[in-house]
């Protein structure tokens, strides 16, 4: 157990930091997402995490401390708990709820519906196409595509979503989807799917697509939507179940 509230220390440690790197960043307020610019600053704590998670897979040491939290955790299972099937979804979810509730966040409708649909396909793309290649197999024995957590990255991915179309309204919420996104991972390990590793790469992996994805959206928007200024709404629902991943589109003009 004291291994188990270390990680828990760890982690909660890992998601003030990236709250207050991001505080000390972007202090300007911006209305549109050109004014989110590439910086190699940016890439440090989601790289740390999914080398950290690439490492693993080839050092002995970490191997052992996978082994080490995964003996502890099914030594305190009483029983399994589902909550990171839709803890999962909840950051990005909450950007369309706050939204609804008349918190107005940093982009239209249009434009933060694009950035989460890109998010999600590079998000998932590149679980899918790591999965594929490392055939890792999972804590439970179940199959071999445990690294990374799918689960975890889209949390993560929908954390740092949250945390761009709000920071300028307070870093709280950006704190709050990330504690959300800190505990998915966390019950994917309590759950037994899946090692520490899987999640930290899982955690890089969200954050970077999302981070990605504002970095494209001009661009896309340029080729998708012209220079027009396009009235309608839309939403766009990911939904990934731990085998199949679908979008669901509505729009309304």
């Amino acid at each position: 157990m004291r291994k188990i509230s270390l990680l828990l220390f760890l982690l909660s440690i890992s998601c003030t930091a990236i709250a207050q790197d991001y505080q000390k960043r972007d202090s300007i307020a911006a209305d549109t997402v050109i004014n989110t610019r590439f910086g190699y600053k940016q890439l440090i704590i989601p790289g740390i995490l999914v080398g950290y998670g690439l490492w693993g897979a080839e050092s002995g040491q970490i191997k052992s401390f996978n082994f080490q939290i995964r003996n502890e955790v099914k030594e305190s299972i009483d029983t399994k708990v589902t909550i990171d099937d839709f803890s999962r979804y909840v950051p990005a979810v909450s950007v369309y709820a706050l939204n609804a509730f008349g918190v107005k966040g940093k982009n239209n409708m249009r434009d933060r519906s694009v950035i989460l649909a890109t998010s999600t396909i590079i998000c998932v793309g590149t679980v899918f196409g790591l999965k594929s290649i490392t055939n890792v197999e999972r804590p439970d024995g179940t199959s071999n595509d445990s690294f990374p957590s799918g689960h975890t990255a889209i949390a993560f991915a929908g954390a740092e979503f949250l945390y761009q179309e709000y920071k300028d309204q307070s870093v709280w919420y950006g704190v709050a989807g990330y504690a959300i996104a800190t505990g998915t991972g966390v019950f994917r390990m309590y759950n037994n799917r899946h090692w520490l590793t899987d999640v930290a790469a899982g955690a890089g992996i969200g954050i970077l697509s999302t981070k990605a994805a504002y970095w494209l959206n001009p661009y896309l928007s340029r080729k998708l939507f012209g220079a027009k200024e396009n009235k309608s709404t839309s939403l766009l629902m990911p939904s990934y179940d731990g085998k199949q991943f679908s979008l669901c589109y509505f729009k309304t003009f």
